[in-house]
């Protein structure tokens, strides 16, 4: 069992096996690093070289996928990880219409991942890799202008459309547009199959939160569109990511996926002792790292690999860290795990 590999230990508790012990990893935007392929895969591979984790989740810009739609954004200008928006590719209700399918082969943001995904493979052979995907309804929430989080307003953007109005005006054309985000998103994901990924980090962002969507909208604007996403990766891992408060990972026990990811701190949320027929991929808040306290980041992953010392685990952080996380705060969390 001590023999296992990187990629053996990532596969055998991605299955539900309890493994010879957790598996580790945490991850950051790297915001002077995210806007080429080259500089992208350079500072990931670094990044897992540095630190030794046992398996990355790519972290591309957050504004990849609705780039890839026609939404435009500033580079030289963020507020927290979000470029700021330009050109929202759906400014009134009736544009909603004019999203079409993607050749994904033509598509400069999406070849742009697809070649870092293989250039990150070349440069880790040995380490598992997962790369990070939205859901459709979150990639057609930025294509509106709107933040697909209850909480927050997309930067730059100054006129969204009202989600909920165009639901209710265009609801044929919204079940138009995710279909055509999903059927791109597919074949994104047959891609990076192809070229090397060991799985997905699939994100619907905060669409669960009740106040965004209730469950009967949720079941009708985003649970069909993720299974035909998910489904579209064939022999890879899946780790869901629900983000926020009030993010009801119990929602999706019945997902085609291996893992989920949700933050245990945030209000509302269950913490690791909830039952979920899923690995469970958490363990300490990510916003104690880049505090002066690293003891506390061992303190919760001890305490989060006590719960879940007879199940098979992914230890990491809620969500992604600070760009201004410190090395010693990163490395606490690494030896947490030996």
């Amino acid at each position: 069992m001590t023999n296992l590999t990187k990629m053996q230990r990532f596969e055998q508790i991605l299955s539900g096996e309890k493994g010879d012990r957790p598996l580790v990893s945490g991850w950051h935007h790297f915001l002077e690093k995210e806007q080429t392929a080259t500089d992208l895969a350079e500072a990931t591979i670094t990044f897992a070289k540095k630190y030794d984790w046992d398996w990355i989740k790519i972290n591309p810009r957050a504004t990849y996928l609705a780039e890839t739609f026609g939404n435009i954004y500033d580079f030289t200008d963020y507020r927290w990880v979000f470029p700021k928006q330009s050109k929202q590719a759906i400014k009134k209700s009736s544009d909603v219409w004019n999203v079409t399918e993607v050749d994904v082969a033509k598509s400069a943001p999406l070849q742009e991942q697809i070649e870092a995904v293989r250039l990150i493979r070349d440069g880790l052979p040995e380490v598992p890799i997962i790369q990070t995907v939205f859901s459709p309804l979150t990639i057609l929430m930025f294509l509106t202008g709107n933040s697909s989080y209850v909480d927050l307003t997309m930067y730059g953007s100054e006129a969204p459309v009202d989600f909920m109005e165009l639901v209710k005006t265009e609801r044929s054309g919204v079940h138009r547009a995710l279909h055509a985000i999903t059927m791109t998103m597919a074949n994104y994901v047959k891609e990076l199959e192809r070229v090397g990924v060991n799985g997905l980090f699939y994100a619907v962002t905060g669409t669960a939160h009740p106040e965004l969507f209730d469950e009967a909208t949720f079941n009708e604007f985003s649970r069909p569109y993720d299974s035909i996403v998910l489904q579209a990766m064939k022999k890879g891992k899946r780790i869901l990511h629900t983000c926020g408060s009030y993010s009801q990972p119990g929602r999706f026990i019945d997902y085609p996926i291996e893992g989920i990811s949700w933050d245990t701190e945030a209000e509302g949320n269950p913490g690791l002792d909830i039952k979920l027929d899923k690995t469970k991929v958490a363990g300490v808040d990510h916003r104690i790292f880049e505090g002066s306290d690293d003891s506390l980041i061992g303190e919760q992953a001890k305490q989060a690999m006590d719960v879940m010392k007879d199940q098979p685990f992914l230890l990491v952080p809620n969500c992604a860290v600070s760009v201004n996380s410190s090395e010693g705060a990163l490395n606490t969390l690494r030896k947490s795990v030996l």
